[in-house]
């Protein structure tokens, strides 16, 4: 393996870190302000720079910063946090809300991972947590079913499911690694469909997933995959953080919009009856991706 030595971008001195991820909560549209979630997955490699360009992004765009998986390659081990993901998106860990995915799982119990994100990425045991955000309800789950069960009658989704009834909000948010839809290699991902369900029967509104190293968006979706414009969840896969590009092996019905050449990060702006998406490619690159869409 080529090992690329990593130093912090000028724009932010290690001292100025805390102020400046303290600042960057919220986008202000025609005198109005509203909460921000920016982010991507599949991001750091020791021999990739890739998380070094769309940590530049991050640098620029406030919000909130989601990861949807696969932090550190190859295997989320101390150093490869330390070494790989810490120089780039770790200047953004003060605002990060993690989620895991199989690589960091690499190491025994993703312990690298939860050692990095401390109480950010929640309990060690589970993976899975929310919050809120604005008027939004924000979950972030743990799909390496292997490690932490997906299954129906799960600890997981018996959480997902008493986490919902006690935030009835309008709008709500998921993001987690594998999708449950997909046109790259790795495909969709059957073992997501219980918690695809729960969200649905809770009239959530959007999705955001990795692994597969592309941007893809869909149209609204119901569990089994059928178009759904009422009721649908709209996925998005940005597995577009740095670590490497992916080709569409097999287009997914419904598949809107796919690009498999740019690095970049996901901008959701969280209004209190509707989002706005923007996918903000790296310098260079002219792929872009906007909607906005009313919750259920």
């Amino acid at each position: 393996m080529r090992l690329v030595m990593k130093t912090l971008h000028p724009f932010v001195a290690a001292s100025a870190v805390l102020v400046l991820t303290a600042a960057l909560s919220q986008f202000t549209v025609a005198g109005q302000t509203f909460p921000v979630l920016v982010g991507a997955g599949d991001i750091a490699s020791c021999d990739s720079r890739g998380d070094e360009i769309t940590a530049r992004l991050l640098d620029r765009i406030a919000g909130t910063v989601f990861t949807t998986g696969d932090n550190a390659y190859e295997y989320g081990t101390d150093q490869q946090f330390r070494e790989c993901y810490h120089p780039s998106w770790g200047r953004h860990r003060a605002r990060t809300r993690p989620t895991p995915g199989n690589h960091d799982y690499g190491t025994a119990g993703a312990a690298g991972y939860f050692r990095y994100f401390g109480d950010a990425a929640g309990d060690p045991r589970r993976g899975y947590y929310s919050y809120s955000l604005g008027t939004w309800h924000v979950i972030a789950l743990n799909s390496n079913c292997r490690d932490v069960s997906c299954d129906a009658d799960s600890e997981q989704v018996r959480w997902l499911r008493a986490d919902l009834a006690a935030h009835p909000t309008r709008c709500t948010v998921a993001y987690w690694h594998h999708p449950r839809f997909g046109s790259g290699p790795h495909g969709g991902t059957a073992a997501m469909a219980v918690i695809w369900q729960v969200l649905y029967d809770a009239g959530a509104d959007l999705v955001l997933t990795g692994h597969n190293h592309l941007y893809e968006r869909f149209a609204p979706q119901d569990p089994s995959g059928r178009l759904d414009a009422v009721r649908g969840i709209r996925e998005i896969t940005v597995g577009t953080g740095g670590r490497s590009h992916y080709q569409v092996k097999l287009l997914a019905a419904n598949s809107e919009v796919r690009n498999t050449d740019t690095f970049g990060v996901l901008k959701v702006i969280l209004e209190p009856t509707r989002y706005a998406w923007e996918f903000v490619p790296e310098r260079g690159k002219t792929f872009r991706d906007r909607g906005t869409t009313a919750c259920h």
